[in-house]
């Protein structure tokens, strides 16, 4: 402890290089400690469960044309033909698909009348199969009979009399009471029309991974009298991508009155809607490592020239008996001390930047914990990068001493 005064002194005689690096450590730590805090998020963002069985689900569309295109008709007969497949085990008709980036919404409340607020949803017509296929699990009430589907035609307005939902949406319908209760309450949609909620299922997310109310989901029980159409197909482990061609020829060929397309997993849903995301941890992580880089080469710079400027002294502490244990040590605490300012000094702009952050962008506030390992990290940073010309600097002879340049 007794180096402090003489480093501070002379950190005080050759202030601008020390002040530099300083700064340039507080930036970088007010950018890395935000950055990390967002990669953490956007990763955790990334891993929610989406209810499906993802590694086995696909989906695929059907477009019909031509006078004698009978849409009823042939939904039951595709359903009929997949279901029956070696492998698959189960397929719905469905309108919308979760992770998918596009589908239905619709606002759900507990009172009738457009003066009360409607809490937003978001809607998959499926029939009794619905629960199977999508790999969602009943946990109150009861699944869908197959006397409660009816057919949906386009444009239709009215809504059936019965809905099952998610745990979560029962939760922000009825806060106030235990979720399993609102099996049995009604429900209304479009203001005034009434469902009942017939079963709660444990999760099912909505088609937008962005929204905030992405657990929000409902089943209703609906089959589909659509010229276009959607068929959601899930398979016993492994068979998914052995079953997609066959699934795809066996429709293309059924029914010459339609095209198939846009046949995707749900895996691949995934990695599109969740793109943006990905490219967001990229870049952060690459300007986080570019930073750090430069940060380092920063602290090495300024050690290496306090070296080669002050090697006639170190020599001559060399000659009064100091050990190279103590040349090290002397510079290892003067980036030290160094370091310290700029992650103080970083902290507090660390926690400045967050909140711009939340107050511009509703993010989340960061954990406090956040701040002292980035200090932590930052300090060790420091320490690694003047490790090396600290030890040149032991390494300077006594005799250097004696020299006149």
């Amino acid at each position: 402890m007794l180096e402090i005064g003489p480093i501070f002194r002379a950190l005080m005689r050759n202030k601008v290089g020390a002040v530099l690096i300083a700064i340039q450590i507080a930036i970088t730590m007010t950018i890395i400690v935000n950055s990390v805090f967002m990669i953490v998020e956007r990763n955790e963002k990334m891993q929610r469960q989406s209810g499906l069985d993802e590694a086995n689900t696909f989906h695929i569309s059907s477009v019909g044309f031509g006078e004698g295109f009978n849409p009823r008709s042939t939904v039951e007969a595709d359903l009929a033909q997949l279901r029956a497949l070696p492998g698959v085990v189960d397929a719905i008709q469905i309108n919308a698909l979760p992770i998918s980036g596009g589908g239905w919404s619709m606002g759900l409340q507990t009172e009738p009348g457009a003066e009360h607020d409607g809490t937003g949803v978001a809607v998959y017509m499926v029939d009794e199969h619905g629960i199977n296929a999508l790999d969602v699990e009943v946990i109150a009430g009861e699944n869908f009979a197959p006397s409660d589907i009816r057919w949906r035609a386009s444009r239709s307005p009215t809504w059936p009399n019965k809905v099952i939902l998610t745990k979560a949406m029962v939760e922000k319908l009825f806060p106030d009471s235990p979720w399993a209760d609102a099996v049995g309450k009604t429900v209304y949609i479009n203001d005034n029309d009434p469902m009942i909620i017939s079963g709660i299922i444990d999760k099912l997310q909505a088609p937008w991974v962005g929204w905030d109310n992405v657990e929000n989901a409902m089943l209703s029980p609906e089959r589909m009298e659509f010229t276009a159409t959607r068929y959601l197909i899930r398979t016993q482990p492994g068979q998914r991508d052995r079953l997609m061609p066959e699934v795809e020829e066996m429709l293309a060929s059924s029914n010459k009155q339609r095209v198939i397309r846009g046949m995707r997993t749900v895996e691949e849903d995934r990695e599109r809607s969740y793109r943006g995301d990905s490219a967001m941890i990229k870049i952060l992580t690459t300007v986080m490592v570019i930073l750090t880089i430069v940060t380092a080469l920063g602290i090495v710079g300024l050690a290496s020239f306090s070296v080669n400027r002050r090697r006639k002294q170190i020599g001559t502490r060399r000659a009064l008996g100091a050990s190279q244990g103590a040349i090290l040590r002397y510079f290892m605490l003067e980036n030290f001390l160094i370091s310290s300012v700029g992650v103080v000094l970083g902290a507090g702009l660390t926690i400045g930047l967050n909140i711009l952050l939340v107050n511009t962008f509703e993010m989340n506030p960061m954990n406090w914990y956040y701040i002292p390992i980035g200090m932590l990290v930052l300090w060790l940073v420091g320490q690694v990068a003047v490790y090396g010309p600290a030890r040149r600097a032991a390494g300077i002879a006594p005799a250097t001493a004696t020299r006149t340049v």
